[in-house]
């Protein structure tokens, strides 16, 4: 699992370090565009580990620019964005809701944090007349993955 996020890093031409990250509590990782790399900070849970990994490769695939180590609110949505899409499937998504829409739950279920369920929410997600939709495509069928009543 972390590995095909460490995978994924290298295919966006970015190499991973997993270390320490001195002087900032806060920070969990980072980008470094002009060395083309991410850092993340050691220690963590697996899924806050994915999750990070996953939200710096948002970083790394839009080559967000940063002035120190803090980036603009729009590219921390970009980036969380693109980590839900990367680390959440649709139609697995859909299934699971169904079950427990509950989002501590589903954050167990696909290994990452909570925080991710609620970028996967936010900026995946389409709830349209009591239903929820996900990956809307033109065409016939366009809206694939139904999921339970808003």
């Amino acid at each position: 699992m972390l590995r095909d996020l460490i995978q994924h890093a290298g295919r966006l031409g970015a190499g991973v370090h997993f270390g320490p990250i001195n002087g900032d509590d806060e920070l969990l990782g980072y980008f470094l565009p002009n060395r083309r790399l991410i850092v993340v900070k050691i220690g963590m849970t697996q899924a806050q580990s994915r999750w990070v990994l996953a939200h710096e490769c948002g970083h790394a695939y839009y080559q967000h620019r940063c002035k120190g180590l803090y980036v603009r609110d729009s590219a921390e949505r970009q980036a969380n964005a693109y980590a839900a899409r990367l680390l959440i499937d649709p139609d697995e998504y859909a299934e699971l809701e169904r079950i427990n829409p509950d989002q501590h739950w589903l954050a167990e279920e696909f290994g990452i944090v909570a925080e991710g369920i609620y970028a996967y929410e936010e900026h995946c997600l389409t709830r349209l007349r009591g239903l929820t939709y996900a990956s809307a495509r033109m065409g016939v069928d366009q809206w694939a993955h139904r999921s339970v009543p808003a």
